[in-house]
């Protein structure tokens, strides 16, 4: 049984895991999912100040004030990001790194740089309109995702600081990574930005790689699937 510990994606929270919360107990894992400042039950914590080494920093307070060791990392779409940063920081806790179709960010580079410029100017564009200047404004979802998906998640997903996505990461340790394991949502939507990731994965060391017929939130649109998924792949040496 594994302690797993989530970084969760952009304008979500730890609620988005709702339906996954029960599988993983039930196989006997514990599951830890911090809300990132400024998101979520924390929305009120939102701030220009607050930027990507912030929201590193609140999955790391969970590491060290629960004194977990041998960690299952799961860092989706945007907590890849934040799930790059704390392997840096606290690698001697975690054994595994999961990026379930996420950004996987090489030292020096921002969630902007890695979606490119035309995405980077529509979102800059967002926030100047409606979103304070400060604030990026909610992606809409998937377009397969059930209607009652939708009405349940889009009141609770929030608007998120626009320093998470230019801060550039800075990768400082010297030790070794620990397993990395891509898994790709192959049902993204046009622009897709993970598929490079996934490439990636499939070509260098110390990476190993699945695919999943589902577009880019399967614990919210198929989680049985990504359960079964996640238990293989924490199963394999």
């Amino acid at each position: 049984m594994a302690n797993i510990v989530l970084a969760h994606g952009a304008w979500s929270a730890a609620w988005a895991w709702k339906k996954m919360r029960p599988l993983l107990r039930a196989a006997g894992h514990e599951f830890f999912s911090p809300t990132y400042t400024g998101l979520g039950a924390r929305a009120h914590l939102a701030a220009p100040t607050v930027d990507l080494s912030t929201h590193i920093q609140d999955v790391v307070g969970v590491l060290e004030f629960e004194d977990l060791k041998d960690v299952v990392l799961l860092g989706h779409s945007y907590g890849g990001m934040v799930a790059t940063g704390v392997v840096d920081k606290a690698r001697s806790r975690i054994a595994r790194v999961v990026y379930l179709d996420a950004f996987v960010p090489k030292d020096g580079q921002s969630l902007f740089d890695l979606v490119g410029p035309k995405a980077e100017g529509n979102m800059r564009k967002g926030a100047e309109k409606d979103g304070d200047g400060w604030k990026l404004t909610v992606n809409p979802m998937p377009p397969d995702t059930a209607p009652e998906d939708v009405a349940w998640a889009s009141p609770r997903r929030r608007p998120q600081p626009i320093k998470t996505f230019e801060q550039k990461i800075k990768l400082e340790s010297t030790e070794a990574s620990p397993p990395r394991h891509f898994i790709y949502a192959k049902r993204n939507m046009p622009g897709d930005a993970f598929r490079q990731f996934a490439d990636r994965a499939r070509s260098e060391a110390g990476w190993t790689c699945d695919e999943m017929d589902a577009s880019h939130n399967p614990h919210i649109t198929c989680p049985q699937e990504l359960m079964t998924l996640l238990t293989k792949i924490m199963a394999s040496a």
